[in-house]
């Protein structure tokens, strides 16, 4: 098993009514496009991981799960890793229902996306104030 965990902030314009990703950035602003976009001013973007998570994260077979920790509460994605996942991006980390995979690409097949997120954590989320964690566990 291997975990790594991100840090990241709320901002005003969360919406996460994306039915297909949630994405986590180390940009400041959001515009209301970024309706995947939970968490912003994060301390690290894919390539920024543990190694070791990210050659796990390269297994077919990889199991991942997830977890947007906000104050006591949390929400946890299950997903997987496959071959062609780089996680290589600089700026931004994206869990995906789909099976695309791109420098941004963190997990792909999960079970759940940004709408799927309790609004209690979304309400949160839309204080700039609030502080979120993604816990990331591969195994």
């Amino acid at each position: 098993m291997v975990q790594d965990e991100v840090i990241f902030r709320g901002h005003h314009n969360v919406l996460s009514n994306h039915k297909k990703s949630i994405e986590i950035t180390r940009e400041n602003d959001l515009s209301l496009n970024g309706d995947c976009i939970v968490g912003v001013g994060s301390n690290k973007g894919c390539s920024h991981l543990d190694q070791l998570l990210r050659c796990q994260l390269q297994k077919n077979n990889a199991l991942l799960k997830m977890e947007i920790i906000v104050d006591d509460m949390s929400f946890v994605i299950l997903g997987r890793g496959d071959l062609k996942l780089m996680a290589s991006d600089t700026k931004d980390i994206v869990i995906r229902k789909s099976n695309f995979c791109c420098p941004r690409t963190l997990s792909i097949s999960c079970d759940k996306a940004a709408s799927d997120i309790p609004i209690g954590i979304v309400r949160k989320l839309r204080n700039p104030e609030a502080r979120g964690l993604l816990r990331i566990t591969a195994e």
